[in-house]
């Protein structure tokens, strides 16, 4: 949520930086919900005044002879009014206030002054590039038909058991999927200093509201049924950010880099509206894994935070030594919530073209405000949200899909990549057929 101190100073800065992303915002009708709030608080303000002026004629009345029951009753008319008008000022500041909070709550954040004009993906820009695509003396496929090949990847069971968009994996490429989730989680924590941790699949409204997903993405997500507002997850950065919701952190807490935590999970998207050729195969499911990567930072870390976590994306990429290019987002690509945001893009020799496989965002204070997400400032004594950071450290079905596609051998066999080896008990070869 936008600071409503710095939108209330001015406005039309706020509207001229959210037009990079845009959006339009309704600057008269903040000013005016903003304006109808503060008379109606001035208004209850001076009413309590009257009040408490009309309590004590009462006192002055019984200090003229008068009996209290007397005194009480010539200004009880008087009173009864003045506490109907307060209670009718205080309800229209508080629906101005709603008002405002809804506002804010459907307002994104304003993009960094590092982030790139443009209107779509085609105007990111390209940061470096790693590794180079490999030349094959054969025509490449895909990983779907890759996994059609060897058996194990099975769109038609998953469509039998639920439907279309759900896959079914097994032997080993089954093992591969699970040990990718192994080689991050093991990387992020002994080489990079992340705490892993296990976090509930179902999150409640609260916690989506806090992380950004809510109102806004409302279609987007899998809602349970029953008398409980549940929902399964989208991404674990919602379980895991939602740590810090109504905590204040005391500086030490906070360490010389913030709080790093990592945790695997699926992830559920019901992505409506979403067609076309990414609907085949693993690329966009509606059930799929990722390894997702959170920090927690002092505001004046939060820069540093986001080049790092993206950096430590970048190490498992680079440790199964997959060709990828970083890029920033323009502000016509740039996520709701996030004011900066590098997306990691795999090169996928099935589709002679690069395709994202981790989007690593700072939030700033956004999430933090929404979440009542603080630390003490050891200058100051007070509290301050803290800056969120987040991103995958990877989707774990995408890059299964890289190995495949870029690992590949003529009629189908895939190499394993060095690295994985010892987490599939020795396996160098996923046979075709087999």
């Amino acid at each position: 949520m936008l600071d409503i101190k710095v939108v209330r100073e001015d406005p039309a800065a706020v509207a001229t930086a959210l037009k990079r992303k845009g959006y339009q915002f309704p600057v008269e009708q903040f000013l005016e919900l903003d304006a109808r709030r503060k008379q109606a608080d001035i208004r209850a303000q001076g009413l309590l005044a009257d009040r408490k002026s009309a309590s004590k004629k009462i006192g002055e009345l019984v200090g003229q002879g008068r009996s209290v029951e007397d005194a009480k009753a010539e200004v009880a008319e008087l009173l009864e009014k003045i506490g109907h008008d307060i209670n009718a000022a205080t309800d229209e500041a508080r629906q101005a206030q709603e008002a405002l909070e809804s506002m804010l709550l459907a307002t994104p954040n304003t993009p960094s002054a590092q982030v790139p004009a443009g209107d779509s993906e085609e105007d990111n820009q390209e940061v470096l590039t790693w590794g180079v695509p490999k030349s094959f003396d054969f025509k490449p496929l895909d990983h779907v038909d890759i996994g059609e090949l060897s058996g194990q990847i099975d769109a038609a069971t998953a469509g039998k058991i639920t439907g279309s968009r759900f896959t079914v994996m097994s032997g080993a490429i089954a093992r591969m999927h699970r040990a990718l989730v192994q080689f991050m989680v093991n990387e992020h924590t002994a080489v990079h200093g992340y705490t892993e941790v296990y976090v509930p699949y179902i999150v409640n409204r609260e916690s989506l509201i806090g992380t950004s997903q809510l109102p806004k993405f409302e279609e987007d997500l899998f809602r349970l049924q029953g008398d409980q507002d549940y929902y399964l997850i989208p991404t674990a950065e919602v379980p895991v950010t939602n740590f810090a919701r109504d905590r204040i952190f005391e500086d030490q807490e906070l360490g010389d880099s913030g709080i790093r935590f990592v945790a695997h999970t699926p992830c559920f998207r019901s992505e409506a509206g979403s067609y076309g050729r990414d609907t085949r195969g693993l690329i966009r499911q509606h059930q799929f894994e990722k390894v997702e990567l959170v920090q927690l930072v002092r505001p004046s870390q939060s820069d540093e935070a986001l080049e790092s976590l993206t950096a430590h994306a970048e190490h498992i990429l680079q440790a199964l030594e997959l060709p990828y290019r970083k890029v920033i987002l323009c502000g016509g690509d740039l996520g709701f919530g996030a004011q900066l945001t590098y997306d990691l893009e795999v090169w996928l020799p099935g589709q002679d073209a690069y395709r994202e496989i981790s989007s690593c965002s700072n939030y700033g204070a956004y999430q933090a405000r929404r979440m009542r997400a603080r630390w003490r400032n050891p200058a100051t004594g007070k509290p301050e949200p803290l800056h969120t950071i987040n991103g995958s450290g990877l989707a774990v079905g995408r890059t299964l899909v890289a190995i495949l596609e870029n690992y590949q051998e003529a009629g189908g066999d895939v190499a394993v990549p060095e690295v994985l080896r010892p987490y599939m008990q020795g396996l160098e070869r996923i046979i075709s057929g087999q």
